[in-house]
């Protein structure tokens, strides 16, 4: 059925929304796929926050043209799925990473963060970003490390004098 101008304003518009308010945005060359393969994308996205869309490559070019993912324009060539993490940065290339061990139809074309275009040979590296969550755990544990270290500096003369005694205590009780 074919769209007409008001139908293609409105997808435009809610692709934009969609673009601006995502961390980062993955075109994925999905050939070959079945709609039941498609399904599992869709139902695995909304588990994991990223919203997938597919839609024609003109309306694409149009909803990312303001937005910092312009950079994706040059990948959106064929038959192309977009998925938009909305909290995660790594989100889809985990997704898209874990779906691809299972079906190889799904190819990456390429990835956006931060108004910077990656290859697809980036996918490993983006779906290895540590969640936020993660990320905070990482960044207390480096800033609580130097205190732990004082802390048994601190301790050391008074373990050491503790141990000393009682070995004394156990020469002289033999």
């Amino acid at each position: 059925m074919p769209l007409n101008l008001q139908d293609k304003k409105a997808i435009v518009a809610k692709v934009a929304d969609v673009v601006t308010q995502s961390v980062s945005v993955i075109a994925a060359d999905y050939r070959g796929s079945t709609v039941s393969q498609m399904t599992e994308l869709r139902t695995k996205g909304r588990d994991v926050g990223v919203e997938v869309r597919v839609l024609r490559n003109t309306l694409a070019h149009i909803a990312v043209e303001q937005t910092p993912y312009k950079c994706l324009q040059e990948t959106l060539v064929g038959p192309i799925v977009l998925l938009f993490s909305q909290r995660e940065p790594g989100a889809a290339a985990k997704l898209l990473r874990d779906l691809s061990k299972t079906n190889a139809n799904f190819q990456v074309k390429g990835i956006a963060m931060s108004g910077q275009l990656l290859g697809p040979e980036k996918l490993e590296a983006v779906a290895s970003l540590p969640t936020k969550d993660e990320a905070i755990a990482q960044l207390m544990s480096v800033m609580i490390a130097p205190v732990t270290q004082l802390v048994r500096t601190l301790v050391e003369p008074y373990a050491m004098a503790t141990r000393a005694m009682a070995a004394i205590g156990d020469q002289k009780a033999a």
